[in-house]
């Protein structure tokens, strides 16, 4: 049987280490050769331009080259076909890496210590054991659950948040609405990993992060986002570490990226920035799957990881 082609259609970076591996199985295409074009079986994407995929014919799949979709159902004109989330152990042990790393530089003072070492002061403050303090990460699906296991194995007591109930042995997990205040008030360092859809946008505002608690052995709750940026409101964070709501903050993501020069959270002394680089997609990784899942599906198997539209990951 003939294969029909992959639309690669990216934005914001060089394409083509993805259109070298991919065309390793498939027949590659950077445009479809017109907005009606049957050749195209399948869509490989990130942040696609509007309409380009709107009028495909024989589009049978959209791949996402992020963990998130919301950068593809962000085009209403996006057809009814199925789209397939990333779900690899690489981009896993990436932010499990992000996490464990700025958890573990919270936990240790990390952010006191440079701002000792600029002033050449000698004083170390009383330091809480692992098991004292309650790391809450918001959004409890493979990343959030992958970060939890190697916090455990640390020390960390661990919460889990989620739209439904996602039970995990050793974590004390919390479901939807009705679970969101307990479970933000028995955290310390919240960790923000949900995708973004029309209920989660915007949630980590200032009414959010005051329900986290603040201890004085840790010196006030501390705030980790590596979700998406429009998660957060910035100008809610920056009130919320000025009047002591946060100690601290990691962010690796931003409501408007990149970062304007102009935003103070670059020079905040409480805030540590990274250039939305907690998890890359690393082409070698995601594309043997994807083309795995092309074949299968042509011969007529079942697509998995597949995206719940309603909702919206």
């Amino acid at each position: 049987m003939e294969k029909g082609k992959v639309l690669l259609s990216v934005t914001g970076f060089n394409p083509q280490r993805w259109r070298e591996l991919l065309s390793a199985r498939r027949d590659v295409v950077l445009e479809p050769d017109g907005p009606a074009d049957p050749s195209i079986t399948y869509a490989v994407v990130w942040k696609q331009p509007a309409n380009i995929l709107s009028s495909l014919p024989n589009l049978k799949a959209i791949f996402s080259i992020g963990a998130g979709v919301d950068h593809i159902l962000a085009d209403r004109t996006v057809p009814d076909v199925p789209i397939v989330r990333v779900v690899d152990e690489n981009l896993a042990q990436h932010m499990t890496e992000y996490v464990v790393w700025r958890v573990l530089d919270h936990h240790r003072f990390g952010m006191l210590y440079q701002a000792q070492q600029k002033k050449k002061i000698w004083r170390e403050p009383p330091q809480r054991t692992a098991n004292d303090i309650s790391v809450g990460i918001m959004g409890f699906g493979s990343l959030g659950r992958a970060a939890a296991r190697a916090l455990l194995g640390l020390g960390f007591r661990i919460n889990g948040w989620s739209r439904s109930e996602r039970p995990m042995d050793g974590v004390a997990t919390f479901a939807g609405n009705a679970g969101l205040r307990s479970f933000l008030n028995a955290t310390d360092i919240l960790v923000v990993l949900l995708p973004l859809t029309a209920a989660t946008r915007g949630i980590v505002d200032y009414g959010l992060l005051k329900e986290l608690r603040r201890r004085n052995g840790l010196g006030g709750a501390v705030l980790i986002n590596a979700g998406r940026g429009k998660l957060q409101k910035d100008d809610d964070i920056l009130r919320a570490l000025d009047d002591g709501t946060l100690k601290e903050a990691s962010l690796d993501v931003f409501e408007v990226e990149p970062l304007p020069k102009t935003s103070p959270l670059w020079g905040h002394p409480k805030v540590f920035v990274t250039p939305h680089a907690a998890a890359t997609s690393d082409p070698n990784f995601l594309v043997p799957p994807m083309l795995a899942q092309m074949d299968a599906h042509d011969r007529g198997e079942p697509l998995r990881e597949l995206v719940d539209r309603q909702a919206g990951y």
